[in-house]
């Protein structure tokens, strides 16, 4: 890989122990990819944030480069494991809180801003098209690449924080012009959220670093986050292009039956005890059709809804927060369903949820049941 003098030169450590780690990392990915350069980013996203996740090694070695790492661009925070706000209300330790809290203080130490969401294509301005940023949530990343027109490979947590400190990010994969060789044939007639987050595990599974999908209406934002959510599980996958490619592409069906394999690997419960919603966090969108599917309605079992900070504000003045917490919900800033210790097997036997990539966490991770439903037929069943 080549390298400009500047960054020879911090690679020999010439400007720090901090910047020459991180440049080792961002050079040991390029070559492991076969990338001809360094690029400028105008962005980073960073996971590696939930206790659950790094644990204590991850902890002290955040806590160890925050004396005097700074990130050099734009940087942003996936979700860590609890809501600051409610956090007494749940039986978490000591020891995972304080943790935690350190975690979050080293990162906001380093300059980060602490968005604590896993959709900041969502609550913050989207660059211009074409522009270089390097994502570390799967979702994110696809979304970025297949929605935004942004350009990022599926960073890891390692290789998105060197990008944030050092300002760049291998040139390789799918920052440059790709030509997926497998299109995969959208057949589900009248598809929900559900519907698209399953095509999104499917085309997880079969496609490389990127595929093709045919036979998709104009997708909204909703849609596309719920197949961005299920791609990131199941594979690879980062990218996905509308249309059917060119001729020498292999054709895939998704249809009834896929969508239903899909659904019998995730779906291992006929009924959960609790509900969660937000998996992708929902957005403003989200919980406004939540609110207005409830219609004065309640839940009658627990119904945890996760969503970022900033949208709880905005959701919080429009009035829709209000009539949620009406309706029996519990409301959850900067942390997420997947991954987090606020959901437990010792305490839950199974989860009703809408989302795949919820479903896939619960049921690996968590160790919990899952019992899948679009957000409609929750509503309807769920309710009273």
């Amino acid at each position: 890989m080549e390298l400009t003098r500047e960054e020879e030169s911090a690679l020999k450590g010439e400007n720090g122990e901090t910047m020459q780690m991180a440049y080792r990392i961002l050079v040991a990915t390029g070559e492991a990819t076969d990338a001809e350069k360094l690029v400028p980013i105008e962005w980073a996203h960073l996971s590696g944030v939930n206790y659950n996740t790094i644990g204590d090694a991850g902890e002290e070695f955040l806590s160890s480069i925050s004396k005097d790492a700074r990130v050099s661009v734009k940087t942003t925070l996936n979700p860590m494991g609890f809501d600051i706000d409610n956090v007494s209300n749940y039986k978490l330790d000591e020891n995972f809180i304080s943790k935690q809290l350190s975690i979050r203080n080293s990162y906001e130490t380093m300059g980060v801003i602490p968005s604590f969401s896993c959709i900041p294509y969502e609550i913050f301005d989207i660059p211009k098209n074409g522009t270089q940023v390097a994502f570390a949530e799967s979702n994110a990343a696809i979304h970025a690449n297949s929605y935004d027109n942004l350009k990022t490979n599926k960073e890891s947590a390692f290789s998105a924080l060197a990008s944030a400190i050092v300002g760049k990010s291998p040139y390789s994969s799918l920052r440059k012009e790709d030509s997926p060789n497998i299109t995969i044939e959208m057949k589900v007639k009248n598809p929900n959220e559900l519907s698209y987050g399953m095509l999104g595990f499917f085309a997880g599974k079969v496609g490389d670093t990127s595929v093709n999908i045919s036979g998709l209406a104009e997708m909204d934002q909703r849609q596309c986050k719920a197949m961005c959510g299920g791609m990131g599980t199941s594979g690879t996958c980062a990218k996905f292009n509308f249309g059917e490619g060119d001729s020498n592409t292999e054709k895939i069906e998704f249809d009834e039956k896929e969508m239903q394999n899909v659904h019998d690997e995730l779906n291992t419960s006929e009924k959960g005890d609790i509900i969660t919603l937000g998996s992708p966090q929902l957005g403003l969108d989200e919980i406004s059709d939540l609110t207005a599917k409830l219609k004065g309605r309640s839940f009658e079992k627990r119904c945890m809804v996760f969503l970022p900070r900033t949208v709880k504000e905005q959701a919080q003045k429009i009035g829709y927060i209000s009539e949620l917490e009406r309706a029996g919900c519990e409301i959850l800033s900067d942390c997420c369903t997947c991954l987090t210790p606020l959901i437990c097997k010792d305490d839950v036997d199974a989860v009703t949820t809408n989302s795949i990539k919820g479903a896939f966490y619960l049921k690996n991770s968590n160790g919990v049941g899952v019992n899948l439903k679009s957000l409609k037929e929750i509503v309807e069943d769920e309710t009273r």
